[in-house]
């Protein structure tokens, strides 16, 4: 029988060599999610019955058993630990701030109990559109076939957010709800012209389709930007560069933080031991080769853009090594 639930929320010690199982939820396959989520779970786990490891030698958590679970995304993500239907899941930083805070649910209670271990790494909004549409601005989206991602999700609410800084109403375009992968293969195939995605840089789901140079990335950027950024609590200036996709210019964005996440109840040792896992020097190398966004993944950024409140697991572990702590508070 599985020991994840009980052990995680501060049940009995496991006993010598009694496994421990932490999932982390991620996104789709076509993201960056999945891949980064697959290799923390890789560089996490340390079954029992495997020799302990030597020192300064990478390892992950003695008896612990973490493995990466594709999903919908941030929104799913955020309830899923919330109610605590999976140990741990990854996150934009606006979702969790929000489904924090009660404002992403309006029907529903705050998701008052969403603790954060860490912020990773910055994610980069690609607006994707065919080469032969006719598109060169967000303006141009106007009279287009464009899928926002899928309803409920966190990159559909910040397609909506740079709408609305270009002056684009909804009604103005044809609006298509898909999700990364099914976007992709719908612009490929000319049933949309173009489609919201937000993930790391690079995306499997755009890198799959670039090279048959039948795509673009169209730029946010300019004075619709400025007013993102004042208005827009969790979004950056970000820059996606050229050589990220094969054929595609370097291109301005935004960027939002995507964050590890778990429930406040969850154990206070296990988070602090994974947390001390991620951030160990003698794991980096680890997450250099599991992908590029892993590879950026350090201590530096690992409290940058949190609006909710640290697990003490991962405060205390950020504590021992000098790091401030973030101010949060409500938004």
């Amino acid at each position: 029988m599985l020991a994840s639930f009980g052990l995680l929320l501060g049940g009995r010690a496991p006993q010598a060599q009694e496994a421990r199982y932490l999932r982390i939820a991620t996104g789709s396959a076509a993201g960056t999610y999945y891949p980064v989520g697959e290799t923390i779970a890789r560089l996490l786990s340390h079954p029992p019955g495997l020799p302990p490891c030597d020192a300064g030698a990478p390892c992950g958590v003695p008896g612990l058993v973490a493995t990466a679970e594709t999903s919908q995304g941030s929104v799913e993500n955020v309830q899923a630990v919330a109610t605590r239907a999976v140990e741990t899941a990854l996150a934009q930083a606006d979702v969790v701030a929000l489904a924090h805070a009660g404002k992403l649910f309006p029907d529903q209670p705050p998701l008052d109990n969403l603790r954060v271990i860490a912020n990773l790494y910055r994610e980069s909004m690609h607006l994707v559109a065919r080469r032969d549409a006719g598109i060169t601005s967000v303006k141009d989206l106007a009279g287009k076939r464009v899928s926002l991602d899928r309803a409920g999700s966190g990159t559909r609410g910040d397609a909506l957010m740079i709408l609305k800084a270009y002056g684009v109403a909804t009604k103005r375009l044809t609006e298509v709800e898909l999700g990364p992968s099914q976007s992709a293969d719908a612009l490929i195939s000319g049933e949309i012209d173009a489609f919201f995605f937000l993930g790391g840089v690079p995306a499997a789901g755009v890198a799959d389709i670039a090279p048959a140079r039948q795509i673009v990335l169209i730029p946010i950027n300019g004075p619709a930007r400025e007013r993102l950024l004042a208005e827009g609590r969790f979004f950056m200036a970000g820059f996606i560069p050229s050589g990220a996709y094969p054929t595609v210019m370097a291109t301005e964005t935004v960027d939002v933080g995507a964050q590890w996440i778990c429930a406040a109840e969850a154990s206070e040792a296990l988070i602090h031991d994974i947390t001390r896992t991620l951030f160990a020097p003698e794991n980096a190398a680890t997450l250099a080769a599991g992908h590029p966004r892993a590879a950026t993944i350090s201590l530096d950024g690992a409290t940058a853009g949190i609006a909710v409140p640290l697990h003490p697991g991962a405060a205390r572990f950020y504590q021992e090594k000098g790091i401030s702590l973030p101010v949060t508070g409500p938004i």
